[in-house]
This record gives C-alpha cells, structure tokens and sequence, in this order.
C-alpha cells in the first residue's frame, strides 16, 4: 500500500493524572492485581504503526489514544509507513538503537532481533489471565525462550473474495472447496473474460497468504520439526505445478502486484476472484458508484488441496517495545491502556472485522456477526499457521519470511521463469544459507 507517511500529534489532559498510574483510570481499568505501569515524568512517546486500509481501523485506534492523552498528559505521536517499509524501518530502528518507541510489526519480525526489545512477559501473561488467554498461533510469533518479546496485536485474515454472479455465469452455483475444481472455475470464468488474479509480487500480507497456501495445501513446507530445510520435495513440486496451471487464468502482471494491486484490479471489474482482507468489500461498499459490485461480492476460505484440510497463513501482527525507550513505564500504560476491553471493543468494531482478536475473549464481539461477508475471517486468529512451520520460530524462519522464499518460488513456478523443480531446489538453497547459520 502506498499512502505517504503523516504525523499525528495528540496532545491534551492533565500531567498529574499520569501519576497516579493507569489502573486508576475509569471503569475500564485493570483490576488492582493486574501490574500498574506509571508513565516517567515528562513522557513522551513515538508508535509507528502499518497504514490502514480501513479507516475506522484508524480512526478508532486515534480516538483510543486520545483517550490515553487525556488521562494521563503523555503525549503520543502515531507515525505510519506502507506495509512493506514498516519491516526495514522496525529493522533500521534496532541496528541503530533509536526511532519509535513502539513498532507495529509483521509476523515472526521480533524474532530477528529479540535483544533489542523490552522483556513484556509481566504484561502479556496479565492480559492473557484477564481475557481467556492467547490464541496459539499468535503467541508463538510473540514469544522467545518462554519469554514475551512483543504483544500480539491481531490477525489480519485472508479470504478468497469473488463475484458471485461470474462465478454463476461460469457454471458454478457454489464456489469450490477443493482445489482441483477451483481450477477447473478459474478455467471456466477466464473463458467467460473474468480472469482472476492473486498477488505474486512482495505484498506483505497477499502475496505470503496466497504462495504459503499453495504449497501447503499440498502438503508441502520449509522445514521439518528439527528445523531441517525440505522445502524440496515432491509435495512441493506437486504444488508449483498446480500454480502454474492455475496462473494460466490470471489477469497479466500479477508478478509485480502489492498488497493495494489486487484490490484496484477487483474493483474495477478486472479480475473476477481474488484473495484481499474485508477491507476491499468495505471499499466497494463505502463507495456509492461500486453499490453494484459491493451487492455481488462473496467470500470464502480458500479451497481445500491434497493435504486433506485448510491450511492457511493470515497476517499477523504485534506491537514491540525497543529497548532503547526513555520511557518503558509509560509504553506499557500506553499499550495497557489500549488493550483494556472498552478501548479494544471499539478498535475492533472499527476495523469492521479486518482485525482479528488475539485475546480470546474478544471472540463475542458483535462485529462478526455484523454482516455475512465477515463469516471467513472471524476464525483467522484460532486457525492460522505459523509461517515457519513446522519447525521452531526464531532467527532462520524471520529471515526466510522477510527475504519473500516462499513467494518467489511460487512466482518463479508459476509465470516459467523456472520449472517447478529448479524453483523448490533454488528456494532450498536460500533457505538453507539462513537455515545453517
């Protein structure tokens, strides 16, 4: 996504207040036994956040900060990057020990550089205590040695999203569940001049969901158990010759898309299914002049291969505290604060259903059953698969994952830059040099 970065200065409230610590602060605070964080005097702090591809999303994580301000007098700056620079710049900002004092970051990003960030094992155990626990799958990207080296924020799902009509006029009064039959509709609706379209470029977050699920689908993976590379096998190669029959029915160019392409191409009526969080439903529909393409549009989860179950990545990501901060007590009021149920209730409710709780007890959130369109990506939290699976997270799978393997195997497969073969064994070796060290 490609939106440029603005400051927003939230100011306000009373100094005095933050004194008093923010389990204090209204009906929505902490219970006297959760940990009380007192922000420094004079606190400031710098969050640098993901550009938002829904503006409720924004708009109430803004309003909830300004709620902090208020209560506490700390002043609170909210930078935001595009999607692909907020791993660079998280990266810059630990190499040279200064930049924002909290990162929203991608995936297993923390595990690239666990030393540099604040222990929050205190906090997050407390939240997990208070509201039913973390979802596995989340927790295991937050977590180093039995320690928390950064709080999960949400899971962003991913959902096949098409034209319902198309997919009728293609033949299909249902959308497939298995992946052969998916590819005979991808057939069908190119042949109608409804090429679909899924992202093979650095996107972030399509990209990664789209490739990761194609090779696991088909029962292949980057590691074993032990951490050992087998991302060259047969299962793998099955998958990328699957890939390559599929992406005979994509819109051309799909190679070079981002996680804002597939959206654009949608919408505008050029592909006819593609995968994308709600946010491109919540586009059409926000939009008087797409009320027809917004009527039409349906989703799903993507399509069942021979692995015999969903298998899905989803987007993941959690805030991290540097080390460097001058103020790690009023980072953590910060973040209690924003957790805390009154404020996250309305984050999600303002994300309409794009952000997926990492807390179980947000589960009962009524933004779910809003609208049926939500129904895929209200379990992304609970089912996601780690990108590093099956092996442990840490260094190896963080670097794997930023230096895009999976997606460039799946792309280089699928467009005939490489056979199938020589992309599973030229990703083998990437793996490998980060796999070995």
């Amino acid at each position: 996504m490609t939106i440029s970065r603005r400051d927003l200065m939230i100011a306000g409230g009373s100094l005095a207040a933050g004194a008093a610590g923010l389990p204090l602060l209204g009906k929505g605070a902490f219970a006297q036994s959760a940990p009380t964080y007192t922000p420094e005097k004079g606190a400031s702090l710098r969050v640098l956040r993901w550009s938002p591809f829904v503006k409720g999303e924004e708009d109430a994580w803004l309003a909830n900060t300004k709620k902090f301000t208020e209560a506490t007098g700390v002043e609170v700056r909210i930078d935001k990057e595009s999607w692909e620079d907020i791993r660079p710049k998280a990266a810059v900002a630990a190499n040279v020990g200064s930049g924002p004092d909290i990162v929203w970051v991608w995936f297993d990003d923390a595990q690239q550089y666990p030393d540099k960030l604040l222990d929050v094992t205190e906090f997050a155990n407390s939240l997990g205590a208070k509201y039913g626990g973390w979802y596995p799958g989340l927790e295991g990207y937050a977590k180093r040695d039995d320690k928390f080296i950064a709080v999960p924020l949400a899971a962003i799902g991913n959902a096949v999203c098409y034209r319902d009509s198309w997919v009728k006029e293609a033949g299909f009064s249902t959308f497939p569940d298995k992946t052969d039959a998916f590819l005979e509709l991808c057939k069908a609706l190119k042949a109608k001049g409804h090429p679909v379209g899924f992202t093979l470029g650095h996107g972030v977050g399509d990209g990664n969901n789209f490739c990761h699920w194609v090779m696991w689908s088909h029962g292949g993976k980057m590691v074993d158990e032990s951490g050992k590379v087998v991302i060259n096998s047969p299962e793998t190669v099955a998958a990328l010759r699957y890939v390559s029959e599929l992406y005979k029915n994509f819109i051309p160019g799909t190679e070079s898309w981002l996680d804002v392409n597939n959206n654009r191409a949608f919408l505008a009526g050029e592909v006819s299914v593609t995968a994308n969080g709600v946010s491109l439903y919540y586009s059409a529909k926000n939009d008087p002049k797409l009320a027809d393409v917004a009527k039409d549009i349906r989703t799903t989860n993507f399509p069942v291969g021979p692995v015999g179950q969903k298998v899905e990545l989803h987007q993941t990501t959690s805030a991290v505290i540097f080390k460097y901060t001058k103020f790690p007590q009023a980072a953590l009021a910060y973040l209690q604060f924003m957790y805390d149920k009154p404020q996250f209730d309305a984050w999600l409710q303002g994300a309409s259903a794009y952000c997926c709780q990492p807390l179980k007890a947000f589960a009962d959130n009524p933004v779910w059953k809003a609208d049926p369109v939500h129904a895929p990506y209200a379990l992304a939290s609970e089912t996601l698969r780690p990108n590093g699976y099956a092996g442990p997270l840490g260094y190896a799978s963080a670097a794997v994952m930023a230096d895009y393997i999976v997606v460039d195997m799946v792309a280089e497969a699928a467009t005939g830059q490489r056979t199938p073969e020589e992309a599973a064994k030229r990703a083998e070796q990437r793996a490998n040099r980060y796999y070995k060290v």
